[in-house]
């Protein structure tokens, strides 16, 4: 893991854009993937001004989102069809032929969940998966007990998780009960990851992911397992790590050939 401490929610979604930009620069095809929710809003914001100056391309890249509410209407603003297209397929100028969403409206749940996992390795895996971490500790939909080597599948929104999401929707009411995720297995063969949270809020599943023990109750630990993680928090979000002047130091002194920023 390289955790990256920066001074609030823009410049997080700045470094975190440089990462992905790095990727997509090296790679114009690379494969994205895609999350939602308020934690990536930055990185977007970053990305799309660099496309609308002319600095980078995403009409090559292809994606694949992260997650997708069960029996939600395709046509909902809320759905993570219509968010992608939104705020990041439309902004970046992507093609949407080359966007895929989890399946949530199909009458087969498992099988499509299996189809995805397979389109995900025919295209040669994920490039770089972009993620943001919930208050309990999931990412993606991975809830609490989440097992370390689950697939793409369908599962039951915790509470918590609901009541978060609800602010996006008319009523609580109308938060779904069920969702499509990548699974814990699926993020973890991701070739790279970027993470980015922000607020005091994030703080003790920040402290969980980077510095507690490997445990499905904080399932954002799963990355402590993956080769090559990049975590970018805000101050608040990194007010509960221990070792958060040690970070500091090592991300200040980086060789330049280890170095995305430019």
């Amino acid at each position: 893991m390289e955790i990256v401490i920066v001074r609030d929610a823009a410049e997080a979604g700045r470094v975190a854009a440089l990462k992905i930009a790095s990727v997509v620069e090296r790679k114009p095809e690379a494969v994205l993937g895609l999350a939602t929710g308020s934690s990536p809003t930055g990185i977007y914001a970053s990305l799309a001004a660099r496309v609308q100056a002319g600095e980078l391309d995403f009409s090559r890249a292809s994606s694949f989102a992260l997650d997708e509410y069960v029996g939600i209407p395709l046509e909902h603003p809320e759905s993570y069809a219509s968010v992608i297209r939104r705020d990041v397929v439309e902004p970046l100028g992507m093609d949407q032929a080359r966007v895929r969403v989890p399946d949530g409206r199909a009458d087969d749940i498992e099988a499509a969940a299996v189809e995805y996992d397979e389109a995900i390795a025919a295209a040669g895996g994920i490039d770089i998966q972009i993620l943001g971490i919930g208050a309990n500790g999931h990412i993606g939909f991975n809830e609490p007990t989440s097992s370390f080597a689950s697939r793409t599948r369908i599962k039951t929104l915790a509470p918590q998780t609901r009541a978060d999401n609800a602010r996006f929707f008319d009523d609580p009411s109308q938060v779904p009960t069920h969702c499509m995720t990548q699974g814990l297995g699926t993020i973890l063969d991701a070739h790279e990851v970027v993470l980015v949270a922000v607020g005091s809020s994030k703080a003790s599943a920040v402290a969980g992911m980077v510095e507690g023990p490997l445990s499905a109750m904080c399932p954002g630990s799963a990355l402590q397992l993956h080769q090559h993680a990049t975590i970018v928090v805000d101050e608040e979000a990194a007010a509960l790590l221990t070792l958060a002047d040690y970070y500091r130091y090592t991300y200040a002194n980086k060789p330049a050939w280890q170095r995305f920023e430019h």
